[in-house]
């Protein structure tokens, strides 16, 4: 059980934890003292105790890395405002054409780290990641894709134009000839499996894009695996939820955010 308990020298009877999660953390009436017990053993593994405690009182072990923390976490808005978070949002674009230059395995590893930051459903943390840079193998799963993808004659109507047109700019039609292409997959047959690996990929598009690179996420890939073992083979992928997106760095820069539509929301009016 990684939750052992807690540090009595430590802790200051706040009871924190007891508010953050009322199934776990109790009052030893006889003492008055606060006790964990995972009475129906289904601790999720959040860590949210651990998080709130202000006295760093509580013991864990099995989490996987040390606790982190830094100035300014209490008042998360001063270490990114919404302006400059604004500002980073709207000028985030799906990035299409990329330098031939590899990115160091370092940063990729950054990116990779926040994508395993992202809150998943219960915690349950069941995906996992592939990374291919290998440019024979990216164009032999972007030709399976447009395989699969224009074998079926209502996608082929909708796609083969559009192949061959990106067949004329790029060597690797379906990941625009990016140095690498990262795969997010889940064993985990659920509706939420997806929501998931939207919320991850997401992370790890907002990491990229903070480290100067440039990122686009493939739902071609997302469609022909569904459809055919060949492109989940040639990609070392498992399951029936998956994602995909290319990474790199830019050879294109944006001068403007464009414009968007505001959509009407019921319960507040917008201007």
């Amino acid at each position: 059980m990684p939750i052992i308990g807690i540090n009595y020298e430590k802790c200051n009877s706040c009871r924190m934890c007891i508010k953050e999660c009322p199934r776990r953390f109790f009052i030893d009436e006889s003492n008055n003292r606060v006790f964990f017990e995972d009475v129906d053993n289904t601790c999720n593994l959040c860590g949210h105790c651990i998080a709130i405690c202000p006295e760093d009182a509580i013991l864990y072990e099995g989490f996987g890395d040390d606790t982190f923390t830094f100035e300014g976490i209490d008042k998360l808005e001063t270490v990114v405002p919404y302006e400059s978070f604004y500002k980073f949002i709207r000028a985030t674009r799906s990035i299409r054409h990329y330098k031939r230059r590899e990115v160091p395995k370092e940063t990729l590893k950054k990116v990779l780290d926040i994508m395993q930051y992202a809150p998943t459903a219960n915690n349950l943390q069941y995906e996992k990641y592939v990374v291919i840079s290998d440019r024979e193998k990216l164009k032999n799963i972007s030709d399976a894709v447009i395989e699969t993808l224009t074998r079926n004659p209502g996608m082929k109507a909708q796609y083969e134009e559009n192949f061959n047109i990106r067949k004329k700019y790029f060597e690797v039609p379906v990941f625009h000839d990016a140095p690498h292409v990262i795969f997010v997959y889940s064993l985990l047959d659920m509706p939420v499996t997806d929501h998931n690996i939207g919320i991850i990929i997401t992370y790890g598009r907002l990491a990229a894009q903070s480290l100067g690179l440039g990122t686009c996420w493939i739902g071609w890939v997302q469609i022909a695996a569904l459809e055919s073992k060949k492109v989940m083979k040639l990609a070392g992928i498992r399951g029936k939820h998956m994602g995909a997106f290319t990474i790199g760095y830019p050879n294109i820069t944006y001068k403007r955010c464009p414009p968007r539509s505001r959509k009407p929301v019921k319960g507040l009016k917008l201007e």
